[in-house]
């Protein structure tokens, strides 16, 4: 697959930057995680995660939790837990529409980053009785670090309350007391 494709190739030739866009393909595109990737994937309270449906439609969202809540089992994989949410399964519903992701993880610390890791997500469901059984796994295809100059400084001050954790009850979202959604919540205890 390529890296760059024949539009962004075209713009590259326009804006003479098809030398810096090579450059930074050979020097910063990899395929296997760093250590230094490892931490800040392993180290996320978040990450924005990019799907598209059959057609290309393009979705995003946010999957946030614990530090950890993220890992990296083996070299050229990520995997995370699926977590209580709104029943739509938007994302899920994508990666098995069109298995193709990017995912973005941001730092907020005092050297703030931006990693970029795309790549193709799979996940069983056959067993699963409840929907946070389900584990995201992603095939790695590439990684790019991303320049973090347009973060704006924030420092994050604790976790959300809502992040599952063992020995933890999370509260109900507000959203869920809504009388307009109260009485479609599924039926099946989505929490664990």
């Amino acid at each position: 697959m390529k890296f760059y494709n024949d539009h962004s190739r075209a713009l590259q030739k326009q804006f003479d930057s098809l030398r810096l866009a090579d450059q930074l393909e050979r020097t910063r595109k990899h395929t296997r995680l760093t250590c230094e990737d490892r931490a800040i994937v392993e180290g996320a309270a978040f990450f924005f995660l990019a799907t598209a449906d059959a057609q290309g439609r393009p979705d995003c969202s946010i999957k946030g939790g614990n530090p950890g809540f993220v890992s990296c089992p083996e070299d050229g994989f990520i995997t995370f837990g699926n977590y209580d949410g709104n029943g739509m399964f938007r994302s899920l519903g994508n990666i098995r529409s069109n298995p193709w992701v990017g995912l973005l993880f941001v730092t907020f610390d005092d050297d703030p980053k931006k990693l970029r890791i795309n790549g193709r997500a799979s996940f069983e469901h056959a067993n699963a009785t409840k929907p946070t059984e389900i584990t995201v796994t992603v095939a790695i295809e590439n990684i790019f670090p991303n320049c973090p100059r347009y973060l704006p400084d924030l420092r994050t001050a604790g976790q959300s309350v809502y992040n599952p954790a063992p020995g933890h009850s999370p509260p109900d979202p507000f959203w869920k007391s809504k009388p307009d959604l109260e009485p479609f919540l599924p039926r099946i205890e989505t929490r664990e």
